[in-house]
């Protein structure tokens, strides 16, 4: 394997990349791409990129896409009005339409991108290879849900294939009927349902953040102090949550990467330094 051929110019060393390559290895990484990255098209590119590195470099990843931004431009144009009940869009079947067509829209670029020069991706969608069972949150938040099974197998026929599973946060529910996802949450039911190595959830944040330093690593313990503390406090609440629900049912690591960094995923997973902060068990 010629890694000066793969790696970018930009990117972790080779050195440090040959070191990580063994650990993951037969592993699983989840990573959920969102926010700045799907917007930025720089970011974009590098994201991409690194996605067709690390299936280059013959490692598992499965990519789950949030797309909020993407869906608020389309509602937006449409002149539909969202309101939110602790994070979360109330969704009618209005809604619901469009928030399908902006997540499908923004899988088929990621897709198109990815398999630009090889065939590497699968889309994962409602409607094509669905792998969530939803169970609705609540009737006012109309058709929100989340996930209560995940198919295993779907996902890994694709990894076994050595190809690229792509995800819309999207699933559906016992009447049939397709309902969003937090995209945290899906990915963090996915890294569960595998025991993934690690999940990668891409921020527009360093990290978690001390006195403004970042924070490299941080057991549970630390974590649920801090969240007691309030030194973790607004929109970081919900996404430590995940976290420290994926650490304690089978996953080794979550990384909260700030995806605004350059080749951010490549940095995390190959480099001593990584890119956010490590939460373990």
């Amino acid at each position: 394997m010629n890694l000066e051929k793969i790696i970018p110019k930009d990117g972790p060393s080779i050195y440090e990349v040959e070191k990580y390559i063994k650990k993951y290895s037969k592993e699983i990484i989840v990573i959920k791409c969102g926010g700045s990255v799907l917007l930025n098209k720089n970011l974009f590119n590098q994201f991409v990129e690194d996605i067709a590195v690390i299936n280059k470099l013959d490692l598992s990843a499965i990519v789950v896409h949030g797309g909020g931004k993407n869906i608020k431009l389309k509602l937006d144009k449409l002149n539909l009005e969202s309101k939110f009940i602790n994070g979360l869009r109330i969704t009618d079947e209005k809604i619901i339409k469009v928030v399908e067509e902006a997540l499908i829209e923004l899988n088929f670029e990621i897709l198109s991108k990815i398999n630009n020069d090889q065939d590497r991706a699968i889309s994962i969608t409602p409607k094509k290879n669905n792998v969530i069972k939803v169970k609705k949150e609540s009737e006012e938040l109309g058709f929100v849900g989340s996930p209560k099974e995940i198919n295993r197998e779907i996902l890994l026929k694709i990894i076994t294939e050595r190809k690229v599973p792509i995800m819309v946060p999207m699933g559906i529910g016992d009447d049939q009927k397709v309902y969003n996802i937090n995209a945290d949450t899906a990915a963090g039911a996915v890294a569960k349902e595998l025991n993934a190595r690690r999940l990668l959830l891409m921020t527009d944040v360093e990290g978690v953040l001390e006195n403004n330093e970042l924070i490299s690593e941080i057991n549970s313990n630390i974590a649920n102090k801090m969240l007691e503390e309030g030194v973790i406090s607004g929109g970081m609440i919900p996404k430590i949550n995940t976290c420290l629900d994926a650490v304690n049912n089978g996953v080794t690591g979550v990384v909260i990467v700030d995806g605004r960094r350059p080749h951010s995923i490549l940095f995390e997973l190959f480099s001593d330094k990584g890119a956010g902060t490590l939460i373990r068990k």
